[in-house]
């Protein structure tokens, strides 16, 4: 049992045990290629928030990992076969109720621990801030939390070389052989603006990959998996312990 794992605690243990600080990894279950597993975004928010988390633990954070929420936004891929959407309203309700609980039992701050590109939780925290003043909440992006070029070769957002890397570190026995893989072309929008990212509209995927990759996933290995997974599970590691830290009424320096 981890402690810090609220499906793994129970009852008798929570009897003596309070948290400052709760984590909400939120995926998503969708293709990813023709290699890797419709449900790569959950086994990433699963092994890297506990990961994150334990390090956390470790130094002395009080900090509780709640259950992927393993459903995100997908209305780009509305055409593809058994890729789940779930409305951003949808998720702000979500959010609500959660954000009540733990109000309810004074935990005063909640990240959530996105694992989906397609998820911007911006607005949706801003309105749950607005509902639960008392309640600190953030969220973080892992994808993002590195510089790329320090560990990928190709450039991809999607069961490319990062995503398919941590899939053989973390989960081999769910990934395809390499004769499987699709190179992940995609293509680009005709508007130059909307490529620049000062301008967004959402990627229509079955339009934009014939594998629904995007990013060539040749150059990927256990071994870059594994020291990617390192290296950001103990970075945010340190903030989840910095922030567990944190007085939520003293925030600005």
């Amino acid at each position: 049992m981890r402690p810090y794992i609220l499906a793994e605690t129970n009852w008798k243990a929570l009897q003596e045990t309070r948290f400052d600080l709760a984590i909400l990894p939120w995926g998503a279950t969708e293709a990813h290629n023709y290699h890797l597993p419709y449900g790569t975004d959950n086994y990433e928010a699963d092994a890297l928030a506990a990961a994150a988390a334990a390090h956390a633990w470790e130094a002395g954070g009080r900090v509780v990992v709640l259950p992927t929420i393993p459903f995100g936004v997908n209305t780009g891929q509305a055409d593809i076969y058994l890729d789940m959407n779930l409305n951003p309203t949808t998720q702000l309700a979500i959010l609500d109720d959660v954000a009540a609980t733990l109000s309810r039992h004074g935990i005063q701050k909640l990240v959530v621990f996105n694992s989906h590109g397609g998820n911007n939780f911006k607005a949706l925290l801003r309105e749950l801030g607005l509902r639960y003043p008392e309640l600190f909440v953030c969220m973080t992006n892992w994808f993002r939390a590195m510089d790329r070029e320090a560990y990928w070769e190709a450039a991809g957002d999607h069961a490319d070389e990062a995503e398919t890397s941590l899939m053989l570190h973390l989960r081999p026995d769910l990934v395809l052989p390499r004769e499987t893989w699709g190179d992940g072309a995609s293509r680009k929008f005709r508007i130059e603006g909307l490529n620049q990212g000062w301008a967004w509209a959402e990627r229509k995927w079955s339009e934009v990959s014939a594998d629904t990759g995007v990013g060539d996933p040749s150059a990927a290995s256990a071994e870059k998996g594994a020291r990617f997974f390192r290296d950001v599970s103990r970075k945010i590691g340190a903030f989840l312990l910095e922030l567990s830290r944190s007085d939520p009424a003293d925030m600005y320096g």
